[in-house]
């Protein structure tokens, strides 16, 4: 005797070695025997074999109409084999059973199971709607497929273009468009970016690396609500003090300026001027709003995404001619020792004398002329070599306590594209680079008096019990990064006893929040706690720091790429074929002469510090990969390993070089797999 079972939903049959009342021995076709509960069993029958009863069955089942089925099906609660009797005769037999079984248990949308080989009818209306839905997957399955096809022709459906970046970085893997290109894929076997490319849904290298970055950062466009720049109220007194500010002609955004006074008389103050849009913007109010979901300005060659509306940000910037609202720091100090006697911070008005720009000064400006070995013939002379000898002692003064020099043996890159412009570039353009050595005077001297202004800020905050936003670094140990909390703690690699961020209130959403708390501390002194905005354990604070820091990531990653991608184009536009470089680690080099890190073949082996010169074989702007190999070594012997103050830098020149993670899983694994990536 045969029987035929359900085994967790799995039916399979089998010769009965034994049975009990509860149980039987089945022997199955592979010889494997197995124990059956009584109430698992669905049929006995004597034949045929139970091999042949399966493949008849299943042949069978495929050939019952479920539309003639349900309506021959009793009302109420059946058995398998009533239903076989309705539909085949009176005497269907155990293949016939066994077929309306396997077709009643695979069409659920007809047929409800109400238990063992029990079932009943589903309602007309749940027929109806489960009919829809399968029509409607067979004709996505369909669609799916036409896309595909058109794909690995190299044509690209519109539906497929218009979700190119949600398909390749945060995909709905149910959706059609999604499947299509995974499909075409895997029939052209080709990867998603070439595929993409080839069927011409990707046209241009640098849109894609625009378009994407909007797609995840700023999926509602770049465009501000309209806003209105709220009035400064305060009756502010005007200062006393000519000040100036210093940055590149490009600045829109002028947060900061110095002053100096008493020159030639022992006793000098030296002030820090910063822009003052806390005295206006408040918290939850519309420009913080805007203000606190950008978090930053994002900078790229030719073009930047500022986090206030130009409207808003020129009613508080550090514009020339100007009495300006300003939160300012003063520090009187001996004018020879520096040694600093009082500080101050006044809520006024700061009459701004002129906007310095870096690009036209910077070869004007020397140590020589600041020194007064040689004439200066520029405005602010006498208080720039005061700020720029100030600047000198503090810098020496953190180097004591970081316990070693800081160390700028790496120049900074100017990126500028030709041409003026009111939109975002296109990728076209043509792209000059240009070094500004690291610590130039005037560099130095707005660092340090920044320095200067946010660590003294920092230490009043927790004077007078206010949270600020800080940043700190434990020590200068290998892998202690800087992070960022509420606490006044030391910032190891600048040497001083607490950091905060408070000096670009229009580029930095960080440093208004900080604002807020020192005006508090400038308007209440000791009772600040009371009123500021942020009080002690606010865990708005937590939150944002958690923003700003993942929207900061996300910001340089992309200026990282972009200038990258310029890198390429200027490669490509001068015809440069071969460089100079540094070995860093593992084949990894870094370019002298060019902010560009990459693989060159024949380095793998060469110690970090190595001289070499690489030979440029192939670009791709798209991955943003560079193919290189070594033409010869440089240097007789490796050089020292680089100071560890370089190491922070050399991890994000390294990220430039890691592949672009992809969403999209081309695997035909059911388990979700790893991102593809893509060598950028």
């Amino acid at each position: 005797m045969f029987a035929l079972f359900d085994d967790a939903g799995k039916f399979l049959a089998g010769r009965v070695m034994s049975e009990a009342d509860a149980s039987m021995q089945v022997e199955l076709d592979s010889g494997k025997r197995v124990k059956v509960k009584a109430t698992n069993v669905l049929l006995k029958f004597e034949q045929p074999a139970p091999a042949v009863l399966l493949a008849e069955a299943r042949a069978l089942a495929d050939e019952i109409d479920l539309d003639l089925a349900w309506e021959f099906a009793p009302e109420g609660e059946f058995g398998f084999a009533d239903l076989a009797r309705d539909y085949f005769d009176a005497k269907a037999g155990v293949v016939q059973q066994a077929a309306a079984l396997l077709r009643l248990f695979d069409a659920p949308h007809y047929f409800r199971r109400a238990g063992k080989g029990q079932f009943r009818k589903a309602p007309e209306e749940t027929v109806k709607a489960a009919l829809l839905g399968i029509e409607r997957k067979r004709q996505q399955q369909l669609q799916i497929e036409a896309w595909a096809q058109d794909l690995a022709e190299g044509r690209c459906p519109p539906p497929v273009q218009e979700q190119i970046y949600k398909i390749l970085f945060k995909p709905d893997k149910n959706g059609p468009e999604y499947k299509a290109v995974v499909e075409a894929s895997k029939r052209s076997q080709r990867a998603p970016l070439d595929l993409l490319q080839a069927a011409g849904a990707i046209t241009s290298a640098y849109q894609f690396h625009w378009k994407r970055f909007l797609f995840e950062n700023f999926p509602k466009g770049t465009g501000f609500p309209q806003l209105t720049a709220p009035e400064i109220k305060d009756e502010l007194p005007l200062a006393g003090v000519r000040a100036f500010s210093i940055d590149d002609s490009q600045t829109t955004e002028i947060d900061d300026a110095l002053s100096v006074q008493g020159l030639g008389t022992g006793t000098v103050v030296f002030g820090v001027h910063i822009a003052a849009p806390g005295l206006a913007v408040t918290p939850d109010s519309a420009v913080d709003k805007v203000a606190r979901e950008r978090l930053s300005t994002v900078y790229m060659p030719g073009w930047k995404i500022t986090m206030l509306p130009d409207e808003v940000v020129q009613a508080y910037t550090l514009v020339e001619g100007r009495d300006c609202p300003a939160v300012s720091i003063y520090f009187t100090m001996d004018e020879a020792s520096f040694e600093i006697k009082a500080r101050e911070t006044r809520l006024e008005r700061v009459p701004i004398a002129a906007n310095l720009r870096h690009d036209k000064l910077d070869g004007i400006v020397t140590d020589a002329t600041l020194a007064g070995e040689a004439e200066a013939h520029y405005a602010f002379a006498p208080e720039l070599a005061f700020a720029w000898r100030l600047a000198r002692h503090l810098k020496a003064q953190r180097e004591v306590v970081r316990g070693k020099p800081e160390t700028f043996n790496r120049p900074d890159y100017n990126f500028r594209l030709a041409g003026e412009r009111m939109e975002p570039p296109n990728g076209s353009e043509s792209v000059e680079i240009t070094v500004r050595a690291r610590g130039s005077a005037l560099d130095l001297i707005v660092a340090e008096a920044m320095i200067l202004a946010n660590s003294a800020w920092g230490g009043w905050l927790a004077e007078l019990g206010l949270p600020g936003i800080y940043r700190s670094q434990a020590s200068l140990a290998p892998g202690i990064k800087v992070r960022m909390g509420v606490k006044a703690l030391p910032h190891a690699g600048m040497g001083v006893a607490q950091y905060t961020w408070a000096t670009s209130p229009l580029r930095r959403y960080v440093d208004l929040v900080n604002q807020w708390q020192i005006i508090a501390c400038a308007r209440h002194g000791r009772t600040a706690a009371l009123a500021a905005p942020f009080k002690p354990k606010d865990a708005q604070l937590f939150s944002i720091i958690s923003a700003f820091e993942s929207a900061y990531a996300a910001y340089n990653g992309f200026q990282n790429a972009i200038e990258r991608f310029w890198t390429l184009r200027w490669l490509e536009q001068n015809g440069t074929t071969e460089l100079t470089a540094t070995v860093m680690k593992e084949g990894l080099v870094r370019a002298d002469e060019l902010p560009l890190v990459f693989k060159a073949l024949g380095c793998e082996s060469l110690p970090r510090g190595s001289q070499v010169k690489v030979r440029i074989t192939g670009l791709d702007e798209m991955t943003l990969d560079v193919h290189a190999s070594l033409v010869e070594r440089l240097d007789g012997a490796a050089q020292a390993e680089a100071e560890a103050d370089a190491e922070g830098d050399d991890e994000e020149l390294e990220a430039a070089a890691a592949p672009i993670a992809l969403a999209i899983d081309v695997n035909d694994s059911a388990s979700e797999a790893e991102p593809a990536t893509v060598q950028n």
